[in-house]
């Protein structure tokens, strides 16, 4: 430890651990340890202790600007009270904001369209998760929205692109439709199909008319083939 380190620790005790049996109607010796304790209490009763706040720079400088002092943007300060209930208080003032726009956002969202993209079996067990990788990009020359993903199992060579327009009466050609990789890397039509099948590990759009996607070959081998695909969206 350095000696600042030591000097600070013994200004902690000397200051918080002084003897204060006015706070105590007990016999022996007790100390003032209450002065952190009491912030952290559950509770509406004022503070046995309260913060001596003479000399903190940040309320003289309220104390003396006249359009703070009285400005709603700031949050009132309770120095007789502890953290949880000014914790409750605060909790309070931001649900009183956000409930307002979680009204007119809720009222404001519809469903345009569904689509059943694959069935699950209807067993109590838990169903694996099939929908992955789902990432949204927004073509705001054409207006349309894009979602990326993939279905695991039985399509894992497969990435969907769902589009739809952002304007919800309008629609969109092929709103949905799906690209398979399987084998369209193989050098030869010698090849066999399943010799270089290959899966999609990521994918993301890189502008508004490139798709980047992350392959691996399927095949259960060492060194696994990785490659990176720059797709046109045409």
């Amino acid at each position: 430890m350095t000696q600042k380190d030591i000097t600070f620790v013994a200004d902690f005790l000397t200051e918080h651990f002084n003897e204060a049996p006015e706070l105590y109607n007990r016999k022996g010796k007790y100390f003032n340890v209450e002065r952190v304790g009491q912030y952290l209490k559950d509770e509406d009763d004022d503070l046995v202790s309260p913060p001596n706040t003479e000399g903190n720079q940040w309320f003289n400088f309220l104390k003396n600007s006249t359009h703070l002092k009285e400005s709603p943007l700031l949050f009132p300060y309770y120095p007789e009270k502890s953290l949880h209930f000014v914790k409750r208080q605060m909790e309070g003032v931001i649900d009183q904001c956000l409930q307002k726009p979680a009204d007119v956002i809720g009222k404001s969202v519809h469903q345009a369209v569904c689509m059943s993209l694959y069935k699950t079996s209807q067993s109590e067990d838990s169903t694996p998760q099939l929908f992955k990788l789902p990432f949204l990009w927004n073509d705001k020359t054409s207006n349309i929205h894009y979602v990326l993903f993939t279905i695991l199992e039985n399509a894992i060579s497969k990435i969907y692109i769902l589009r739809r327009h952002t304007d919800t009466s309008r629609s969109v050609s092929n709103g949905i439709l799906a690209v398979d990789f399987g084998s369209f890397l193989n050098n030869s039509i010698n090849e066999s199909s399943d010799s270089r099948c290959y899966s999609c590990l990521d994918a993301h759009f890189y502008d508004d008319e490139t798709v980047t996607v992350v392959l691996k070959e399927s095949v259960e081998q060492e060194g696994k083939e990785r490659v990176l695909a720059q797709l046109p969206l045409s």
